[in-house]
């Protein structure tokens, strides 16, 4: 039997128990804060990456201008040759004997002549006393005229022996980087044969040829009529490159020309730009993407790529502060310029973007924005670019 007592006792403990097990009422907690980017507008190139293809400026193909063994090779395989340099040297005894053979020719002409030129000084005072015939007389006058064209001939003979002589020594074309030679010493070459000795390319500038959509240029032609677009004329011709391990290239080209036909195989248009290439880093054949500004959008709402993220069905969203509260935009992110994404719908001027704490936020919540300089969040963007390559 439990004593009055004891029950009293209890029943006392158990209520300063329970009093003693209950928490007091939380604080509330401080709105969480946010960096924010207040969207402003302002002018933007319109850069597009196309692909290309690096071609050499100048390429020209060693072939043999006359006949004969190869006595030897003269220059290093990949080295830089000048122009007029001698690079194999032709057997040039028969092109000698020629030369020869063609002088003593233009001086048995030039005794003929000689002849030729008496006879008919002699023939004019025997003329003129009717010494000798109208036709004797005729007849001299064209001796000395056929006899100084046998010289003229002859002198012609003597140049091209000469020339054919010079052939011997084969001399580069242009001045640039050498390849492989295609003959060796011994090889009999001709001065018809279609395999070309060596090949020279000037590489320092060096081409880049572009290819850009024919329907992309459309679009582009059609955004610059309309005023969405402006033509840039202070950086349109310039081009930029990244190249095939993904580093960019340190020099700027220019663009040059455009194609004025389409490529039917391809439906492309080919763009031409010429870059200084001092280094020799770029060779003929590499495969590159180029960077072109041919635009410029002056109004552009600019999202630095950290501040877009993507819901489940794949459209791009913004988190933005209404007032004190955090609201959900879908937005069309139209390009990448830059580490930005260039926001053609779902912003307006003055929306604050946010940036910093995106992850600690959800639509709905009230947060304390704080702002961040343009420039500082594009400095972040291009930090965490480098930090993810």
């Amino acid at each position: 039997m439990i004593r009055k007592g004891t029950w009293f006792a209890l029943a006392v403990a158990s209520t300063l128990a329970g009093c003693g097990g209950r928490q007091p009422p939380a604080a509330p907690q401080a709105p969480a804060e946010v960096g924010v980017l207040t969207l402003a507008p302002r002018s933007a190139g319109i850069v597009d990456e196309l692909p290309g293809r690096t071609v050499a400026y100048r390429v020209a193909e060693v072939r043999p201008q006359v006949s004969g063994i190869v006595q030897k090779r003269m220059f290093e395989e990949g080295s830089e040759v000048h122009a007029g340099e001698q690079l194999y040297q032709i057997d040039a005894a028969t092109y000698g004997v020629a030369l020869r053979s063609a002088e003593a020719a233009l001086q048995r002409a030039v005794a003929r002549r000689e002849s030729a030129k008496l006879l008919q000084e002699r023939y004019v005072p025997l003329r003129q006393a009717n010494a000798v015939s109208q036709q004797e007389y005729d007849d001299a006058v064209a001796g000395f005229a056929s006899a100084d064209a046998d010289v003229a001939a002859a002198k012609a003979q003597v140049e091209a022996a000469r020339i054919n002589l010079v052939y011997c020594q084969v001399l580069a074309p242009i001045s640039g980087r050498i390849g492989r030679t295609l003959v060796t010493e011994g090889a009999l070459v001709t001065s018809q044969q279609a395999t070309p000795l060596a090949l020279v390319q000037q590489l320092d500038p060096i081409y880049v040829d572009i290819t850009q959509s024919s329907v992309d240029k459309l679009k582009l032609q059609r955004a610059l009529e309309s005023g969405a677009l402006s033509r840039d004329e202070r950086n349109q011709a310039e081009v930029s490159l990244t190249l095939e391990d993904g580093s960019e290239y340190a020099e700027r080209g220019k663009l040059q020309f455009a194609e004025v036909s389409v490529d039917p195989s391809t439906g492309a248009v080919l763009l031409r730009a010429l870059f200084p290439n001092p280094r020799r880093e770029l060779l003929p054949g590499m495969f590159v993407r180029a960077q072109l500004t041919q635009a410029v959008k002056r109004d552009a709402l600019l999202v630095p790529q950290r501040g877009v993220t993507r819901n489940q069905r794949g459209e791009a969203v913004v988190l933005v502060v209404d007032g004190d509260v955090v609201a959900e935009r879908t937005v069309t992110a139209e390009r990448a310029i830059g580490n930005e994404w260039l926001i053609s719908d779902g912003l307006k001027t003055g929306d604050r973007v946010i940036l910093d704490g995106v992850q600690k936020v959800r639509p709905g919540v009230a947060v304390r924005a704080v702002e961040i300089a343009a420039q500082s969040s594009a400095d972040a963007g291009s930090a965490s670019d480098v930090a993810q390559r």
